[in-house]
């Protein structure tokens, strides 16, 4: 991030520390909105794009969250990640962790959360004017993003080459993924020495694999023809040159010949390095594979975000802050008659149908629990069908900011700008969620800090993509509006978004926890 001086960090040699972008923000000023992060340096073999420059130290100490969020994302590199980076800033800001399995014991005043599966999260902090019937403010987000998965089986071997099996994992833009430098990073489960299972999270930050292209001279119509990748037999990274099995220097050489036909030993042992275990102690592993590029700031003035996940990572850590920050105090929750709330779900890029996505009855079954806890389970007559009714729910997604390119791809009268605010969403065919009502409420809610939003609808001649709004909108039963942030290069495996849209967002949403109840008493509908 930024220097005092135009001296660019010193990052060309692959083993250099890299130090990250809001710590080098930190030196410069002691802004409040750092004061969730007590992490050391990280050192990792990627480099960012550029140093930035004065004018961005000025925005960190005026309360920017854009060095927090590159620190967010390069952290998170699978949905795993994500949720384990919140659960940790949410703790280190007096968030209790409860556990869906126990009861649980909640005030007015409180602040709670709980994960799904470590790939889904659910956090709330409780008004202290709260009565039974009274709603929940929620905005709701993803935390998953498209990527390539290893396969159960993941080892195989072409023309003297280990490749790494994979299948494809939501729609990305596969052709992205070529030639790019790939690691590996997820969950595996380990074997105690006291015959207990650990669930454990596993990063290998340094490049491991890659899917290179076919040189040109062997596809001569390539850039005639188009490039037309087969998912299946060109989508497989190389891993390594094949090597005599006693050329492995294995610690266990018995558990990895026996598990060669699953995952290559070479790749296990990494695996059990990084881990600090022994080969025949990981007994599951789930890995995605990552690019190892780091998130950074870009363009002529840094004003853009070059990442991967910005689809929904930027969402995510938007609203988690905006929780976090509209009820750090009692003070904040004094006068609040409501529950304020983020959901963030998994399986969003494939429709949501799973146990940790938002087509499970998650949000509501904590809702009636909430209710009920906060009740002492004497809940009145139809008291959490009356608090649904009270609630709303803001489903953060990106969104599809115009490309200068391709303009005649967005109906003309609906071209989403970067840096002009939060994008609200609409389909007359219920894709999204959006309706008059709850469009013009999430509006009156930015005008209070005098923050721009702007519309979107789809080409008629065009499909229209959805979002986890309609799921819950109709699953819950609860008032919403779908909105995101505008970028470009959706589901590509680097994305791009403007960083001055960060700050407006989380704004925006802080504004919605601090300000809807006032707002929402005000329109009568029914």
């Amino acid at each position: 991030m930024a220097a005092m001086t135009m001296a660019r960090l010193q990052l060309c040699h692959p083993s250099s520390p890299i130090i990250k972008p809001s710590m080098l923000l930190l030196k410069l000023g002691n802004s409040p909105s750092h004061a969730l992060r007590p992490r050391k340096f990280s050192v990792t073999t990627t480099t960012p794009c550029s140093a930035s420059n004065h004018s961005q130290t000025q925005e960190s100490c005026d309360g920017s969250i854009v060095g927090d969020l590159l620190d967010y994302l390069n952290e998170s590199w699978t949905q795993f990640h994500a949720t384990a980076e919140a659960k940790r800033q949410l703790t280190a800001a007096g968030f209790h962790l409860l556990n869906e399995n126990d009861e649980w014991d909640l005030k007015p005043g409180g602040r709670y959360f709980f994960t799904r599966n470590m790939s889904c999260l659910v956090a709330f902090a409780v008004g202290e004017k709260y009565t039974v019937g009274n709603g929940f403010h929620v905005i709701a987000a993803h935390t998953d993003s498209p990527c390539l998965k290893l396969k159960p089986k993941s080892a195989s071997s072409k023309s003297n080459y280990l490749m790494v099996n994979v299948q494809t994992y939501g729609g990305g833009l596969w052709h992205t993924w070529f030639d790019r430098d790939l690691s590996v990073a997820g969950r595996v489960i380990v074997r105690g020495t006291d015959g207990s299972f650990v669930h454990k999270l596993v990063k290998v930050k340094r490049s491991l694999l890659r899917v290179p292209t076919l040189a040109i001279h062997l596809d001569r119509t390539v850039n005639k023809d188009g490039f037309k990748p087969n998912l299946e037999t060109h989508l497989v990274p190389l891993f390594s040159i094949k090597s005599e099995e006693k050329s492995l220097e294995l610690k266990d050489k018995d558990t990895a010949a026996s598990s060669k036909a699953v995952h290559h030993p070479l790749l296990m042992q990494i695996l059990s390095d990084e881990l600090n275990c022994g080969i025949d102690e990981i007994v599951s592993i789930e890995l995605n594979v990552c690019d190892t590029q780091a998130s950074c700031l870009g363009g002529a003035n840094n004003e853009f975000i070059f990442s991967g996940r910005l689809d929904n990572l930027a969402s995510t850590f938007c609203a988690l802050r905006a929780l976090i920050d509209s009820s750090k105090s009692s003070n904040d929750l004094s006068s609040e008659p409501a529950i304020r709330m983020v959901a963030l779900f998994d399986n969003e890029e494939v429709g949501s149908g799973s146990v940790q996505g938002a087509g499970a009855p998650t949000m509501f079954q904590a809702m009636r629990r909430i209710v009920g806890c906060l009740t002492h389970n004497k809940v009145s007559e139809g008291g959490i069908e009356r608090a649904i009714r009270q609630s709303f729910l803001v489903s953060a997604d990106m969104a599809h900011g115009v490309h200068p390119n391709f303009m005649d791809k967005h109906e003309e009268h609906h071209r989403p700008e970067m840096k002009k605010g939060l994008v609200i969403k609409h389909n007359a065919n219920q894709r999204y969620a959006t309706n008059g009502i709850t469009a013009f409420l999430f509006k009156e809610v930015g005008k209070i800090l005098s923050l721009p939003t702007q519309e979107f609808v789809v080409r008629n001649d065009m499909g229209c993509g959805s979002t986890i709004g309609p799921i819950l909108a109709s699953g819950v039963g609860i008032r919403t509006v779908d909105c995101g942030i505008a970028q470009l290069s959706m589901h590509s495996v680097r994305e791009v978004c403007a960083k001055e849209d960060i700050d407006i967002a989380y704004k925006h949403f802080k504004a919605f926890y601090e300000n809807f109840s006032s707002i929402d008493k005000k329109l009568q509908v029914d």
